[in-house]
């Protein structure tokens, strides 16, 4: 390989870019939309050549080798034009693995994965480890590698970055769930989304490890078939009943983060951690002081009582249905945004027992109001933060939860989940603040 061409120039694609200059390629970025203008200064501060705007054909065609970032649809117009000239394409973490030697803990599934690698990453970092977390939370795989080359690289991996891999092996897999999400990137056939994720696991020899749901009914379907040869461990729920057991099953590990499903994340990290060969002492203090990163079932404060959770990161309903199964005290739910084909049904029996009241934050709230119209008391509606937070102290009794979890994305109000949760945040802080004068 002696040059690559990158299509997309977010996070992954300056990367790739970055690590192709480190490696002496001659590399040529090409984005259809408006590149970000740091990742435009980056560029060309390496000098290495950009378009934007569109896609130059002549340019894009005189590599044999191309990186295709994870946002770019496999219908492309460039990748179809490609791909029909002959040129190979991989994915950014594809490219990042030919240039990393260390041991790999790669972490995918519809849900959790972010929560899952940032603990394992915790785990390890704490226990001194040269380790570094990437993929698809924070810096891309590539960039790392550009600048440093760590003992152990944690990788959260989409389905959309699994799709372009070749050779990509990591020493452990870790396969979470696979519930409906992005299908409208799989020909709307949940077969092709299940076989994406299971390709995390594809490479794998005797040697590696595969860590996967074993309560899970799509992976557990797909296991019948699955031709991989690693050393398999299936965790179910009895193994995380009454918490955390340690090796010996004397002591139960004290575990930060709320839930039964983060009780299953902490099972497969621990596992994970058991195997790059952490001591019973070292997972006790990583699991105790691990902080999960905002927006996901985030204590953001208490005003008379009532407690507030931020879970913006929410975006869809299995999401939702994990967070409403946390709660130990009874709900008041703020929910809405842009729908995603939403099936709310699994929610019903949940909400019946958890939900006391539901305030739909969307333009667009019919649907959500439709849905749960007969499985609660009481449903409002506003478009604005600060009347939801209000609204909430109102209805909620000392006790009780007013939840920010909303099944739906947030670009019909909000930039993104993490602008909808500040937003949050500042109104719970805000209220405080004048329930005290």
């Amino acid at each position: 390989m002696k040059s690559v061409v990158i299509i997309g120039a977010g996070e992954s694609g300056v990367g790739a870019a970055l690590l192709a200059k480190k490696q002496g390629l001659d590399v040529f970025v090409s984005d259809f939309g408006t590149i970000a203008e740091h990742y435009k200064k980056e560029l060309t501060g390496c000098n290495i050549p950009f378009e934007e705007g569109g896609h130059d054909f002549e340019k894009v065609l005189v590599t044999e080798v191309v990186i295709k970032s994870p946002g770019v649809p496999e219908h492309a117009p460039v990748l179809r034009m490609l791909k029909d000239k002959g040129r190979k394409v991989i994915s950014e973490i594809e490219f990042g693995h030919l240039f990393y030697s260390g041991l790999t803990i790669a972490v995918t599934g519809s849900n959790g994965k972010t929560t899952t690698s940032g603990l394992l990453y915790h785990i390890l970092k704490t226990a001194g480890k040269n380790v570094a977390l990437g993929g698809n939370y924070g810096k891309s795989y590539a960039r790392i590698l550009a600048e440093d080359s760590p003992d152990i690289m944690v990788l959260e991996i989409s389905s959309f970055q699994l799709d372009d891999i070749e050779t990509f092996r990591p020493q452990v897999g870790i396969l979470l769930n696979i519930t409906p999400d992005h299908l409208d990137r799989y020909d709307y056939k949940m077969a092709n989304y299940v076989n994406s994720k299971f390709r995390i696991a594809m490479n794998q020899t005797p040697s590696d490890t595969f860590i996967y749901n074993g309560d899970d009914p799509e992976i557990i379907s797909k296991m019948k078939d699955f031709k991989g040869s690693p050393n398999q461990i299936s965790i179910t729920s009895d193994q995380y009943t009454d918490g955390i057991s340690s090796k010996d099953g004397n002591k139960i590990f004290e575990v930060s983060i709320k839930g039964k499903h983060n009780l299953f994340n902490a099972r497969c990290a621990v596992e994970a951690c058991r195997i790059v060969g952490l001591t019973e002492a070292q997972i006790a203090d990583g699991l105790h002081s691990f902080r999960n990163l905002p927006h996901r079932l985030e204590h953001c404060g208490e005003i008379d009582g009532v407690e507030f959770i931020n879970d913006s990161k929410a975006t869809n309903v299995d999401s939702v249905y994990y967070a409403l199964d946390a709660m130990t005290k009874p709900v008041i739910w703020i929910a809405g945004g842009t729908d995603k084909g939403n099936d709310y049904s699994v929610l019903y029996p949940l909400v019946e027992n958890r939900v006391r009241a539901l305030i739909c934050l969307g333009l667009d709230n019919e649907k959500l109001k439709n849905s749960f119209a007969s499985h609660l008391p009481m449903i409002f509606e506003t478009t604005k933060v600060s009347e939801a937070v209000e609204k909430g102290l109102k209805l909620a009794a000392p006790g009780e939860v007013v939840l920010l979890s909303p099944a739906c994305a947030s670009f019909d109000l909000f930039k993104d989940y993490r602008d909808r949760g500040e937003q949050f945040k500042e109104q719970v802080r805000l209220l405080k603040n004048n329930q005290k004068e």
